[in-house]
Protein backbone atom coordinates (compact mmCIF):
# COMPACT_ATOMS: atom_id res chain seq x y z
CA UNK A 1 0.00 0.00 0.00
CA UNK A 2 1.23 3.32 -0.66
CA UNK A 3 1.83 5.66 1.62
CA UNK A 4 1.64 9.79 1.20
CA UNK A 5 4.29 12.41 3.34
CA UNK A 6 2.84 15.79 3.47
CA UNK A 7 5.57 18.69 2.72
CA UNK A 8 5.26 22.27 3.00
CA UNK A 9 7.25 24.71 1.27
CA UNK A 10 7.49 28.06 2.99
CA UNK A 11 9.09 30.14 0.23
CA UNK A 12 7.34 29.84 -1.78
CA UNK A 13 4.18 28.49 -0.15
CA UNK A 14 3.17 24.98 -1.30
CA UNK A 15 1.77 22.14 0.25
CA UNK A 16 3.10 19.10 -1.82
CA UNK A 17 2.09 15.09 -1.61
CA UNK A 18 4.39 12.67 -2.14
CA UNK A 19 4.01 9.15 -2.46
CA UNK A 20 7.17 7.66 -0.57
CA UNK A 21 6.87 4.17 -2.50
CA UNK A 22 7.12 5.51 -5.82
CA UNK A 23 8.43 9.18 -5.94
CA UNK A 24 5.14 10.95 -7.75
CA UNK A 25 4.40 14.20 -6.41
CA UNK A 26 1.54 16.62 -6.44
CA UNK A 27 0.68 20.15 -5.72
CA UNK A 28 -2.35 20.15 -3.22
CA UNK A 29 -2.29 23.88 -2.90
CA UNK A 30 -0.05 27.07 -3.88
CA UNK A 31 -1.31 29.78 -1.65
CA UNK A 32 -0.36 33.06 -2.79
CA UNK A 33 0.27 34.49 0.66
CA UNK A 34 1.44 33.49 4.42
CA UNK A 35 4.72 30.88 4.90
CA UNK A 36 3.50 27.55 5.87
CA UNK A 37 5.44 25.61 8.98
CA UNK A 38 3.52 23.30 10.43
CA UNK A 39 1.14 20.74 8.91
CA UNK A 40 -0.80 17.77 10.20
CA UNK A 41 -3.40 15.50 8.39
CA UNK A 42 -6.82 14.37 9.68
CA UNK A 43 -6.71 11.04 7.39
CA UNK A 44 -9.92 9.71 8.29
CA UNK A 45 -12.12 12.87 7.44
CA UNK A 46 -9.21 13.69 4.95
CA UNK A 47 -8.22 17.26 5.96
CA UNK A 48 -5.14 18.65 6.08
CA UNK A 49 -4.02 21.52 8.98
CA UNK A 50 -1.24 24.02 8.70
CA UNK A 51 0.32 27.24 10.14
CA UNK A 52 1.48 30.14 8.32
CA UNK A 53 3.84 32.18 10.25
CA UNK A 54 2.61 35.48 7.80
CA UNK A 55 3.99 37.09 5.28
CA UNK A 56 7.85 36.33 4.33
CA UNK A 57 9.39 38.95 5.43
CA UNK A 58 11.99 41.24 2.87
CA UNK A 59 15.13 39.98 4.66
CA UNK A 60 16.27 37.59 7.35
CA UNK A 61 13.78 35.14 9.37
CA UNK A 62 12.06 37.13 11.83
CA UNK A 63 8.11 37.24 12.00
CA UNK A 64 7.43 39.83 13.83
CA UNK A 65 3.50 40.92 12.87
CA UNK A 66 0.84 39.20 14.39
CA UNK A 67 -0.49 38.08 10.86
CA UNK A 68 0.10 34.59 11.60
CA UNK A 69 -2.81 32.00 11.05
CA UNK A 70 -3.84 28.19 11.69
CA UNK A 71 -5.51 26.86 7.92
CA UNK A 72 -7.45 23.89 6.89
CA UNK A 73 -8.23 22.44 3.21
CA UNK A 74 -9.48 19.32 2.14
CA UNK A 75 -6.55 16.68 0.83
CA UNK A 76 -7.86 17.58 -2.79
CA UNK A 77 -6.81 21.30 -2.01
CA UNK A 78 -10.39 22.42 -1.97
CA UNK A 79 -11.88 24.18 1.04
CA UNK A 80 -9.65 26.32 2.32
CA UNK A 81 -10.03 28.23 5.49
CA UNK A 82 -8.66 30.22 8.26
CA UNK A 83 -9.10 28.93 11.55
CA UNK A 84 -7.60 31.25 14.05
CA UNK A 85 -5.94 34.34 12.26
CA UNK A 86 -6.85 38.00 12.89
CA UNK A 87 -4.34 39.50 14.83
CA UNK A 88 -4.35 36.49 17.87
CA UNK A 89 -0.93 34.77 16.92
CA UNK A 90 2.35 35.91 15.24
CA UNK A 91 4.70 32.83 14.44
CA UNK A 92 2.74 30.04 14.69
CA UNK A 93 5.41 26.99 14.06
CA UNK A 94 5.39 23.43 14.43
CA UNK A 95 1.35 22.30 14.58
CA UNK A 96 -0.18 18.38 16.54
CA UNK A 97 -3.03 17.34 15.86
CA UNK A 98 -4.99 15.51 18.51
CA UNK A 99 -7.50 12.73 16.74
CA UNK A 100 -9.08 11.37 20.42
CA UNK A 101 -9.65 15.24 22.32
CA UNK A 102 -10.04 16.60 18.78
CA UNK A 103 -7.66 19.62 19.33
CA UNK A 104 -4.91 21.49 17.47
CA UNK A 105 -1.75 22.50 19.69
CA UNK A 106 1.13 24.45 18.62
CA UNK A 107 3.83 26.46 19.30
CA UNK A 108 4.47 30.48 17.85
CA UNK A 109 7.35 31.28 18.23
CA UNK A 110 7.46 35.27 18.17
CA UNK A 111 4.54 35.25 20.27
CA UNK A 112 6.31 32.82 23.00
CA UNK A 113 3.49 30.75 23.56
CA UNK A 114 1.69 27.25 23.30
CA UNK A 115 -1.91 27.03 22.29
CA UNK A 116 -4.64 25.03 21.47
CA UNK A 117 -7.94 25.06 20.07
CA UNK A 118 -10.82 22.90 18.76
CA UNK A 119 -10.41 21.68 14.97
CA UNK A 120 -12.22 24.31 13.97
CA UNK A 121 -10.56 26.99 15.30
CA UNK A 122 -12.97 27.81 18.44
CA UNK A 123 -11.93 27.91 22.23
CA UNK A 124 -8.52 28.85 21.60
CA UNK A 125 -7.12 28.66 24.94
CA UNK A 126 -3.34 29.99 25.85
CA UNK A 127 -1.53 27.35 28.24
CA UNK A 128 1.77 28.54 28.10
CA UNK A 129 3.24 32.22 27.62
CA UNK A 130 7.23 32.36 27.97
CA UNK A 131 7.15 36.43 27.11
CA UNK A 132 4.67 39.22 26.80
CA UNK A 133 4.43 40.24 23.03
CA UNK A 134 6.20 42.64 21.29
CA UNK A 135 8.09 43.97 24.53
CA UNK A 136 9.85 40.33 25.05
CA UNK A 137 10.04 39.04 21.50
CA UNK A 138 14.06 40.40 20.91
CA UNK A 139 14.58 37.76 23.81
CA UNK A 140 15.28 34.27 21.08
CA UNK A 141 15.37 32.18 24.40
CA UNK A 142 12.01 33.04 24.95
CA UNK A 143 10.89 31.67 21.39
CA UNK A 144 8.93 28.49 21.04
CA UNK A 145 9.15 25.83 18.27
CA UNK A 146 8.89 22.33 17.74
CA UNK A 147 5.81 20.63 19.87
CA UNK A 148 4.89 16.99 20.67
CA UNK A 149 1.92 14.96 22.44
CA UNK A 150 1.87 12.30 24.34
CA UNK A 151 -1.59 11.85 25.26
CA UNK A 152 -1.19 8.59 27.05
CA UNK A 153 0.86 9.88 30.30
CA UNK A 154 -0.82 13.60 29.17
CA UNK A 155 2.21 15.03 28.51
CA UNK A 156 3.32 17.74 25.97
CA UNK A 157 6.86 18.50 24.70
CA UNK A 158 8.23 21.28 22.95
CA UNK A 159 11.45 23.00 22.01
CA UNK A 160 13.20 26.79 22.83
CA UNK A 161 16.14 26.73 20.32
CA UNK A 162 17.64 29.57 21.12
CA UNK A 163 19.75 31.92 18.97
CA UNK A 164 20.94 30.52 15.63
CA UNK A 165 24.00 28.48 16.39
CA UNK A 166 23.72 29.52 19.84
CA UNK A 167 24.23 26.26 21.89
CA UNK A 168 21.49 27.34 24.28
CA UNK A 169 18.42 25.17 22.75
CA UNK A 170 16.23 23.55 25.02
CA UNK A 171 13.76 20.60 25.19
CA UNK A 172 11.15 21.09 27.99
CA UNK A 173 7.55 19.15 29.13
CA UNK A 174 4.53 19.41 30.90
CA UNK A 175 0.95 18.61 30.99
CA UNK A 176 -1.79 19.06 28.81
CA UNK A 177 -3.82 20.82 30.85
CA UNK A 178 -3.26 24.12 32.65
CA UNK A 179 -3.19 22.97 36.56
CA UNK A 180 -6.40 24.68 38.86
CA UNK A 181 -5.21 27.90 39.88
CA UNK A 182 -2.35 28.38 37.52
CA UNK A 183 -1.61 31.12 35.08
CA UNK A 184 -0.01 30.10 31.58
CA UNK A 185 2.34 32.65 32.83
CA UNK A 186 3.56 30.87 35.78
CA UNK A 187 3.24 27.20 35.50
CA UNK A 188 4.36 24.79 38.46
CA UNK A 189 4.97 21.70 36.27
CA UNK A 190 7.29 22.94 33.37
CA UNK A 191 10.12 20.60 33.84
CA UNK A 192 13.47 21.71 31.72
CA UNK A 193 14.55 18.23 30.24
CA UNK A 194 17.62 19.13 28.31
CA UNK A 195 19.55 22.38 27.41
CA UNK A 196 23.04 22.93 25.73
CA UNK A 197 21.70 22.04 22.13
CA UNK A 198 22.90 23.31 19.23
CA UNK A 199 19.30 24.58 17.93
CA UNK A 200 16.11 22.20 18.36
CA UNK A 201 13.24 22.59 16.26
CA UNK A 202 10.63 19.94 15.32
CA UNK A 203 9.60 17.09 17.58
CA UNK A 204 8.17 13.80 17.10
CA UNK A 205 7.26 10.96 19.63
CA UNK A 206 7.18 7.08 19.65
CA UNK A 207 4.83 6.59 22.30
CA UNK A 208 4.96 2.74 22.15
CA UNK A 209 8.94 2.71 22.72
CA UNK A 210 8.59 5.64 25.06
CA UNK A 211 11.58 7.53 22.53
CA UNK A 212 11.50 11.42 21.78
CA UNK A 213 12.89 12.23 18.28
CA UNK A 214 13.82 16.02 17.04
CA UNK A 215 15.70 17.67 14.28
CA UNK A 216 18.28 20.66 15.12
CA UNK A 217 19.13 23.13 12.56
CA UNK A 218 22.59 24.49 14.80
CA UNK A 219 26.24 24.28 14.20
CA UNK A 220 27.20 21.37 12.53
CA UNK A 221 30.29 20.76 14.59
CA UNK A 222 28.13 20.43 17.67
CA UNK A 223 25.99 17.68 16.07
CA UNK A 224 23.65 20.31 14.64
CA UNK A 225 22.22 19.89 11.28
CA UNK A 226 21.02 16.41 12.55
CA UNK A 227 18.33 13.82 13.53
CA UNK A 228 18.26 12.97 17.32
CA UNK A 229 16.59 10.37 19.77
CA UNK A 230 16.17 9.56 23.56
CA UNK A 231 14.76 7.83 25.49
CA UNK A 232 11.52 9.28 27.69
CA UNK A 233 12.11 8.73 31.04
CA UNK A 234 10.26 10.36 34.26
CA UNK A 235 13.20 12.07 35.25
CA UNK A 236 13.86 13.78 31.80
CA UNK A 237 15.53 12.56 28.57
CA UNK A 238 18.51 9.80 28.33
CA UNK A 239 20.62 7.95 26.25
CA UNK A 240 20.44 10.52 23.23
CA UNK A 241 21.70 9.55 19.99
CA UNK A 242 22.93 11.06 16.92
CA UNK A 243 20.89 8.98 14.02
CA UNK A 244 21.55 11.40 11.19
CA UNK A 245 23.91 14.62 10.41
CA UNK A 246 24.76 16.35 7.23
CA UNK A 247 21.49 18.20 6.75
CA UNK A 248 20.66 21.61 5.77
CA UNK A 249 18.95 23.61 8.53
CA UNK A 250 16.91 20.77 9.29
CA UNK A 251 13.11 21.63 10.23
CA UNK A 252 10.37 18.96 9.23
CA UNK A 253 10.35 15.73 10.83
CA UNK A 254 8.06 12.86 10.63
CA UNK A 255 7.71 9.22 11.62
CA UNK A 256 6.39 5.91 9.97
CA UNK A 257 6.09 3.77 12.83
CA UNK A 258 5.29 0.75 11.75
CA UNK A 259 8.00 0.61 9.10
CA UNK A 260 10.51 2.37 11.51
CA UNK A 261 11.93 4.72 9.04
CA UNK A 262 11.78 8.83 9.45
CA UNK A 263 11.52 11.41 7.14
CA UNK A 264 12.85 14.87 7.34
CA UNK A 265 13.41 18.41 5.37
CA UNK A 266 15.48 20.90 5.43
CA UNK A 267 15.92 23.98 4.00
CA UNK A 268 17.90 23.33 1.11
CA UNK A 269 14.67 21.38 -0.01
CA UNK A 270 15.47 17.93 0.27
CA UNK A 271 13.42 15.07 1.17
CA UNK A 272 15.28 12.65 2.95
CA UNK A 273 14.89 8.99 4.61
CA UNK A 274 16.82 7.32 7.55
CA UNK A 275 15.86 4.20 9.77
CA UNK A 276 14.78 4.85 12.98
CA UNK A 277 16.92 2.96 14.43
CA UNK A 278 20.03 3.99 12.96
CA UNK A 279 21.38 3.70 9.63
CA UNK A 280 22.17 5.14 6.14
CA UNK A 281 20.11 8.30 5.32
CA UNK A 282 19.11 8.39 1.47
CA UNK A 283 17.21 11.59 -0.38
CA UNK A 284 13.70 10.71 -2.03
CA UNK A 285 12.95 13.92 -3.03
CA UNK A 286 14.66 17.35 -4.54
CA UNK A 287 11.40 20.10 -3.68
CA UNK A 288 12.27 23.49 -5.36
CA UNK A 289 12.05 25.61 -2.36
CA UNK A 290 12.13 25.57 1.47
CA UNK A 291 10.77 23.01 3.14
CA UNK A 292 9.44 23.49 6.60
CA UNK A 293 7.35 20.94 8.00
CA UNK A 294 6.10 17.06 7.15
CA UNK A 295 3.42 14.96 8.44
CA UNK A 296 2.66 10.94 7.34
CA UNK A 297 0.22 8.98 6.40
CA UNK A 298 0.40 5.00 6.06
CA UNK A 299 -2.10 5.26 3.41
CA UNK A 300 -2.33 6.87 -0.13
CA UNK A 301 -4.63 10.16 0.07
Amino acid sequence: MSATLFILLAHPAQILALDVDTGECRTVLAPDDGSPDGVQVDASNGVIYWTSMGAWPDHGEDFLNPDGTIESCLVDGTGRSTLVGGGTIVTPKQLQFDAKGKHLYWCDREGMAIYRSSLDGSNLKTLLRTGVWPEDQPDVLRHCVGIALDPAEDMLYWTQKGPPDGGQGRIFRMGLELPDGQTPDDRSDVVLLMDGLPEPIDLEIDEDRGQIYWTDRGDPSANGNSVNRADITPEGLRNQVVLATGLKEAIGLALDLKNRRAFVGDLSGAIRMLPMDGGEMTTIYQCAGLTTGLAFVDKAL
